[in-house]
């Protein structure tokens, strides 16, 4: 399957899925907690999640005052890393995104880990974005950091269509893990 039928099937999905989203996302994300990279790490990239993402806004504020939390930031063709203090720093950006405005972080090899979402994921860490590439930019100056992609269930795959720029997740975390 090529990567627009796959993005396509997965949208199908998602509009099915809304009952038990808010559930789910809560036990993912405790997935992610207990991760032992992540309880390790003290520099994290994370996202604020779109409403058909799994929902990240408790455990960004949960974590944001024992551990270094960045956000994204879409500026032009690519994603620019701010700190992340609190609610209060998020401002509606691109794509309807909530943005930081925090100080810009650009020391890369500080960050231990970085939580990634995208549309779909198969059991070997390949991962398929929104198709703007991002993601596809920002993972390869992360030099130091543990990938772990966050999905539900039904965003994880048999198989991912994949490029050779592509970066590999070191781990998928869905409620299957």
């Amino acid at each position: 399957m090529d990567k627009a039928k796959l993005r396509k099937q997965i949208r199908a999905l998602k509009a099915k899925y809304n009952a038990s989203a808010w559930t789910d996302s809560m036990l993912i994300m405790q997935t992610l907690e207990a991760d032992e990279h992540f309880r390790s790490s003290k520099t994290v990239l994370l996202y604020h999640s779109l409403s058909d993402e799994v929902n990240t806004h408790t455990f960004i504020d949960k974590w944001c005052g024992q551990k270094l939390v960045l956000l994204p930031k879409v500026v032009d063709d690519d994603l620019e890393l701010r700190i992340y203090h609190n609610a209060s720093e998020l401002q509606v950006g691109a794509f309807g995104i909530s943005e930081p405005t925090g100080k810009l972080f650009t020391d890369y090899a500080q960050i231990d880990f970085v939580a990634v979402p995208g549309i779909a994921f198969d059991t070997k860490g390949n991962r398929l974005g929104r198709g703007k590439g991002y993601y596809d930019r920002l993972l390869p100056k992360l030099t130091n950091a543990y990938k772990a992609g966050i999905c539900f269930p039904y965003q994880l795959v048999e198989t991912v269509p994949t490029e050779p720029t592509d970066i590999k997740m070191d781990v998928v975390i869905t409620l299957t893990t």
